[in-house]
């Protein structure tokens, strides 16, 4: 089982300064820190992320928080003075990588926009996302996932044929673009083993989304049509879509050539696949509802497990709609894929996170701590920074820590 891989560091030795808030950047880092990265999230004194204060919660505690920022260590700096900013530069002068994901132009209101850090540590590599990047009409817009998913185009092509558009129930932009900023820090740091030399990323979650739009992109690039939400259908293969049983809805995928005869097979019409109607993909792409209407007949005569069963012996691509608890107690993701640890919280103890979905052979990431309470190893990096005990306590005392 990958629970029992041999778990090892494949960043062992990297130092990451992460800045971000809410989800994106605190993702991106959140992948390094279990890959063996030693991640100092910065947080302001008193406050922290602004996802500390966001549900769900467990005894007022944020475990949407403790999901997002495992695997680091935690220090709060007050940017605001003088103090604050001497101890960032300090970090910013040992560190390899530095993540951010404020609005552009906060961090040059706070002294470290990129040209400013790459002075104190040429080699740092500084990625940035936001909204829509850091140049152009729109850099300075407000954003938040559910933004990213509507102006992409992301919301267009999701919900029922005909009826409101709808955003991807998970926070799909935010993830892609932390791992997309995750992805470009490691090409990054291969570049920098190369030349010695940093370098800027400019990451944006609307960005991120329209590549996620590829193959809807590339329909209007061809054809010229613009695509349409479609429900559980694809745009380019048919029949692939979810039909009721008798006790249920399941989900099946069997437009390519390969896939479309079985089907057909299982359910016991053979003579579906020469009919001039369904015999080509085009075919069945254009005639779908009726061959929908007819698979679906022939699905209602079974329960979900017993279509199910015909289906996965041939092969074909088909499941149950399974809810989060069905996924979180299934053996095969739980126990196989170990898509779920256990982290250990100071106050709560036990809390059950999603774990990385990365599986390595030889260093296996893996979660090695609970998310930091607020400024939990202030001490400890201050003290790994040269600073004294009496030095410490003083800017505790003037609220600079």
């Amino acid at each position: 089982m990958y629970s029992e891989l041999k778990k090892g560091s494949a960043l062992k030795g990297l130092k990451v300064i992460d800045m971000g808030q809410m989800v994106a950047a605190p993702y991106c880092t959140a992948m390094l820190a279990d890959m063996g990265a030693d991640v100092i999230k910065v947080e302001v004194p008193g406050k922290g992320d602004i996802a500390r204060n966001s549900l769900p919660k467990q005894d007022g505690v944020s475990t949407y928080f403790i999901t997002f920022n495992r695997s680091k260590r935690g220090i709060t700096l007050n940017l605001k003075t003088e103090k604050g900013k001497e101890v960032l530069r300090k970090l910013i002068q040992q560190a390899d990588v530095l993540v951010e994901n404020f609005r552009p132009g906060v961090m040059e209101r706070l002294g470290f926009p990129y040209e400013e850090v790459e002075k104190l540590n040429p080699r740092i590599i500084y990625a940035a996302i936001s909204g829509f990047g850091q140049r152009g009409e729109y850099a300075n817009r407000a954003c938040f996932d559910p933004i990213a998913q509507a102006i992409s185009g992301m919301m267009s092509v999701t919900g029922s044929t005909g009826g409101e558009h709808v955003r991807c129930g998970a926070s799909i932009a935010d993830v892609l673009a932390g791992q997309n900023a995750c992805c470009a820090i490691l090409a990054a740091l291969r570049y920098r083993d190369q030349t010695g030399q940093g370098q800027y990323i400019d990451v944006a979650l609307v960005d991120s989304c329209i590549v996620a739009l590829s193959s809807m992109n590339q329909i209007y690039f061809t054809t010229g049509k613009i695509p349409d939400a479609r429900g559980n259908t694809f745009e380019a293969t048919a029949p692939g879509n979810t039909y009721h049983t008798k006790d249920g809805v399941i989900s099946i995928s069997a437009g390519q050539a390969r896939e479309w005869p079985k089907l057909a097979r299982v359910l016991g019409h053979e003579e579906w696949i020469e009919d001039e109607k369904f015999i080509t993909v085009d075919a069945r792409v254009k005639n779908r509802l009726e061959l929908d209407d007819l698979i679906e007949k022939e699905t209602m005569q079974y329960s979900s497990d017993e279509i199910l069963e015909k289906l996965l012996e041939v092969g074909l691509p088909a499941a149950p709609i399974l809810n989060v608890a069905q996924v979180a107690n299934n053996p095969h993701f739980r126990d196989e894929r170990a898509m779920y640890v256990d982290v250990e919280h100071p106050q709560l103890g036990k809390v059950t996170i999603t774990n990385q979905g990365i599986k390595m052979t030889k260093t296996n990431p893996y979660v090695r701590s609970c998310a930091p309470t607020l400024g939990q190893h202030n001490f400890e990096i201050l003290e790994e920074l040269g600073y004294t005990s009496e030095e410490i306590a003083s800017m505790k005392e003037n609220g600079e820590i």
